[in-house]
């Protein structure tokens, strides 16, 4: 079976949020907090089963954010690694479509950098911090 990308709908969240409550270094974040109230991503599937998501952030600027990759952790298939490539590739040529210049996420799971710097991403190799604060 083939694997194929498509936008994220309102029937993934139940799916999102238990991979995210699956993967013990994560916190899922809000809806609210996500493009388009949690449909603003993609999501690889083969057949019916979910493999891997990701959201794109628009900015006024000619770049994007390509954040909050999250897989299912149960998918052990040996083309997990080609689910993300599609993933970051496909989120890449929608981008590219869209005018937008440079595309940038933040991640420190190694898996994620080596795919990122296989296609070709500058990977800084010093660690940086996130820092949020809720403003209401």
């Amino acid at each position: 079976m083939e694997l194929n990308i498509r936008r994220l709908t309102d029937n993934d969240w139940v799916a999102l949020r238990s991979w995210w409550d699956a993967w013990p270094d994560w916190q899922a974040p809000a809806k609210e907090y996500l493009p388009d109230d949690g449909r603003g991503g993609f999501m690889v599937e083969k057949g019916d089963t979910l493999i891997v998501a990701g959201f794109l952030y628009l900015t006024n600027s000619k770049g994007v954010l390509l954040e909050w990759i999250v897989s299912n952790p149960e998918y052990r298939e040996d083309d997990r690694k080609q689910a993300l490539e599609l993933l970051i590739n496909g989120a890449e040529n929608v981008s590219k479509d869209l005018g937008y210049k440079y595309m940038f996420s933040i991640g420190r799971n190694k898996n994620l950098m080596d795919t990122h710097e296989k296609l070709g991403w500058n990977v800084d190799k010093k660690p940086s911090h996130e820092m949020l604060k809720l403003i209401i």
